[in-house]
């Protein structure tokens, strides 16, 4: 037996990535779609969560295609969160995008464009397809060579003789240049399973044998190992892909394109995808659709500080909402009476009344006391930070009095203050010390009052 000496696990680090909303699983609800207190990294905002949570029950069943969803309260009250939380539930099968409402305007893109691109991607495509393939375990390969066409002293494949065996049967297969070329490549021998697509000769290993002489000579081996597969070599099985609305135009566009200039550069003439070709992936999807080879999965498209969005891009989401093949719309903002941009209108939340019409809103309310004392726990907990019971009154007071997002900032420098005092819990005195060294959104503008005529203006 070789010599193997098992040596002392090492804690590894690994980068990690701690976001504002890492720590929302879901919703919180229970099975009657009630909310609870606190469940799912979710705290307070009842109401809106359970409004979320039929707007979620209603998307599974596909029932809520085409309609705009508007999230509306002050900063800081669990707009995104909300949003995550809805993606979280969908699952992932559901494609969610999240954008900023000032994403829509550049230099080489209409806004028109940015927005059906981004609609498009929320648009799942589950697309099911039988092709026959031959699948067994190598027991026997012979790769037949000939002379270059070009250079006779080298050798090029030519052909391979193939034996796959299954449970119930073996059978000896011969291929041409492209799968020996594959096989090759590949790496394939005696004891690997494969599976070679009947139609395209695309080959895929899928991992070695276990009943194979291979499989059984390794206790330690890197590679994956799989039973023999059952049934017929050549069998008709099933795969399942997953795409979007956008991944198929752009496919589609590529196999259209063959100007000039992508055929000495391999490049795009253009970066905007024609009507034409987004016209006939849809009617594709649909005769999919009716032939039951694929099925759709309506997602979201969460567009936070919606209120940055234009008359134009308000008119085409207004359209857009009309037609067969929309994703479910989330607008948030934390506008109150404000102008639409690009005019001299005010309207309630800067959005047009229209379109305020034909949506549903779902409010979001200021949090009390011990709704941000839960959250500072919960990001505590999230960021692996230990603080005293008096240091967390602190912070939840501070975020009474100024705000939640401020409070939480603080309490991630509160835990760098201490961590330089050799402390590993956070005490009051590193709250108070922090909150004295930085300023919130009041005591910034009574700063700048104060010190008015010296600053300058631009």
């Amino acid at each position: 037996m070789a010599a193997i000496r098992e040596l002392p696990t090492t804690p590894v680090s690994k980068f990690e990535r701690i976001g504002a909303h890492t720590h929302i699983k879901g919703l919180g609800l229970d099975e009657n779609l009630k909310a609870v207190k606190i469940k799912d990294g979710m705290v307070g905002q009842e109401k809106a969560r359970e409004a979320a949570g039929l707007v979620v029950k209603m998307i599974k069943e596909g029932k809520l295609s085409g309609k705009c969803i508007i999230l509306a309260g002050p900063p800081g009250t669990g707009k995104t969160a909300i949003a995550v939380a809805v993606s979280k539930e969908l699952g992932e099968n559901v494609p969610f995008i999240q954008m900023s409402g000032s994403e829509i305007y550049s230099t080489e893109r209409k806004k028109t464009e940015v927005l059906i691109e981004a609609i498009r991607k929320c648009i799942g495509v589950e697309i099911h397809e039988m092709r026959k393939v031959y699948e067994g375990e190598v027991t026997m390969v012979d790769i037949r060579t000939a002379p270059h066409p070009y250079n006779p002293y080298q050798k090029v494949p030519e052909s391979v003789r193939l034996t796959l065996k299954t449970r119930e049967e073996e059978k000896t297969i011969e291929a041409g240049t492209s799968i020996a070329q594959q096989i090759i490549a590949e790496g394939i021998s005696e004891g690997h399973v494969i599976q070679i697509d009947a139609e395209t000769g695309r080959v895929a290993n899928l991992g070695l044998c276990l009943e194979s002489q291979k499989g059984k000579t390794y206790d330690v081996d890197t590679r994956r190992k799989i039973p023999r597969p059952n049934g017929k070599v050549l069998k008709e099985k099933e795969f399942v892909y997953m795409l979007t609305l956008a991944d198929l135009d752009e496919l589609n566009a590529r196999q259209r394109s063959g100007g000039l200039f992508s055929l000495f550069f391999g490049g795009s003439e253009s970066k905007e995808i024609d009507t034409e070709v987004r016209m006939a992936v849809d009617q594709q999807v649909k005769e999919w659709v009716d032939s039951g080879k694929a099925f759709i999965h309506p997602g979201v498209l969460f567009i936070d500080d919606a209120h940055l969005l234009d008359l134009e891009a308000f008119s085409f989401l207004g359209r857009a909402m009309e037609s067969e093949l929309v994703p479910i719309i989330i607008l948030a903002t934390n506008r109150g009476v404000a102008r639409i941009r690009g005019t001299d209108i005010r309207s309630p939340l800067g959005f047009p009344v229209d379109l305020i019409d034909r949506s549903v809103i779902i409010a979001t309310q200021p949090y009390d006391l011990e709704s941000i004392k839960e959250i500072l726990r919960i990001r505590a907990s999230e960021e692996k930070i230990k603080l005293d019971k008096d240091a967390l009154e602190k912070l939840a007071e501070v975020g009474s009095k100024s705000s939640m997002r401020y409070a939480v900032q603080l309490l991630s420098l509160a835990a760098q203050n201490a961590k330089s005092s050799s402390r590993d819990k956070i005490t009051v005195e590193d709250v108070q010390r922090v909150d004295e060294l930085f300023m919130d959104v009041s005591e910034a503008a009574e700063y700048l009052r104060k010190y008015e005529e010296k600053l300058m203006v631009h």
